[in-house]
């Protein structure tokens, strides 16, 4: 069989609607725009659209017959069938927009994210033990009324060593043991120690002089458990009328009460620094052992070791440590820590800033803070203090 069948235009399928037909055009827009009212979410959405919009959908195949109808029908025609796609088309976008809103504001419900909730996909970070025991020296020495300096990372070898009485020839200026920038003419080092401040702090400030200086050092060292080629040092320096070694002592006392807690005991033993005269290194009781030369748990059977130790020295509580068994491992069982040096200023370093050595005398000291940490928190291995892991920080109580 072939042609239309009776009443439908020629070019128009079963399944299409006549284009001259005003009620069926209207019936078809009408069942499409009921369609599009009814989908429920915007799947089907897209399935009615295509059915009702689509190339085999009644209005399309309408749309395409128009164009075998004589002349004075066709303009009707399409001024009928564009229309009614013109409002099919319209609600269609319409109820889009309505259902995408309604998926929107159904995904901010069920997946909202509660930014305020801890999370424990990454672990937290915190404060570096070494930066807070950095400010509670500042404190420490503010709290004496000293004031509290910085100084270069990039120094001048004059005041890292020719002004602290470092002879041209002294070891500590060959490359082996100090960072030299380069070109090397230019006569800069990463400073090796923050005893450059003495020199500066004297030049700007002159006497009487009070400071603490507290900075990052550099070492040829490689890293392990005792040493690291960067470490942080504290510098004190004091400079007034009649200071003796017995200011220096007493103000090294407080720090180490500071550091340790009370009952803390130190000592001096005689050394030589350039820069001072006398020298002297100054010893801890070791906060681990109490002195005992015994690791902690074998300190039962170590009070006769104790009691020679306090009458003849730490060599007997040294032996007495290791017929025990148990040496303690922070001190090596001599029942003291090496902390740092000090002494009274060297005259040659008050010429050499121009502070007379007849009126003014002082003392310095400086001591490492990783040491002050290790000794004090039982740390036994500094690679741990710059490897960046967040747990070492946060046994300290310094989380962020």
């Amino acid at each position: 069989m072939t042609g239309s069948p009776e009443g439908v235009p020629s070019g128009v399928s079963a399944g299409g609607v006549d284009p001259t037909d005003a009620d069926a055009v209207e019936s078809a827009a009408g069942a499409a725009l009921d369609a599009l009212a009814a989908a429920a979410d915007l799947d089907a959405l897209t399935a009615v659209v295509r059915a009702h919009t689509g190339d085999r959908s009644p209005l399309a195949l309408a749309n395409r017959a128009i164009g075998q109808l004589p002349g004075p029908s066709k303009a009707e025609a399409g001024k009928r069938v564009g229309g009614a796609r013109r409002r099919v088309g319209v609600a269609a976008a319409e109820r889009r927009a309505v259902l995408e809103a309604e998926r929107d504001a159904a995904v901010l419900v069920t997946e909202a994210l509660d930014l305020t909730q801890p999370t424990a996909r990454r672990p937290r970070g915190a404060r570096h033990p070494l930066g807070l025991l950095v400010e509670e020296v500042e404190d420490f020495f503010s709290g004496l009324g000293w004031g509290v300096l910085e100084g270069p990372e990039v120094e001048a070898e004059w005041f890292n060593f020719d002004a602290l009485n470092f002879g041209p020839d002294h070891p500590a200026r060959q490359m082996q043991d100090t960072f030299v920038v380069d070109p090397p003419q230019d006569g800069l080092v990463l400073r090796t120690h923050t005893s450059p401040a003495q020199a500066r702090a004297l030049l700007e400030h002159g006497a009487p002089l009070y400071v603490a200086v507290p900075g990052k050092v550099f070492r040829t060292d490689e890293l392990d458990a005792t040493h690291t080629p960067v470490f942080t040092q504290v510098e004190g320096l004091a400079v007034d009328e009649h200071l003796t070694m017995a200011h220096l002592r007493g103000v090294l006392d407080a720090l180490a009460v500071a550091m340790f807690g009370a009952g803390t005991t130190t000592r001096l033993r005689p050394n030589f620094f350039p820069f001072t005269e006398p020298s002297a290194e100054m010893d801890v009781r070791c906060p681990v052992c109490a002195g005992t030369g015994l690791a902690p748990g074998e300190q039962a059977a170590s009070g006769p070791a104790t009691a020679v130790q306090d009458a003849v020295g730490t060599q007997v509580v040294a032996a007495a440590g290791e017929a025990a068994g148990a040496p303690c491992r922070t001190c090596g069982s001599t029942g003291w820590i090496e902390w740092g040096g000090c002494g009274m200023v060297n005259p040659h370093v008050l010429r050499a800033v121009g502070v007379d050595p007849e009126r003014y005398t002082g003392f310095a000291f400086g001591m490492g803070i990783e040491r002050t940490l290790m000794f004090r928190n039982g740390v036994g291995d500094m690679r741990d203090m710059v490897e960046g892991d967040p747990r070492f920080s946060r046994q300290f109580g310094a989380g962020v």
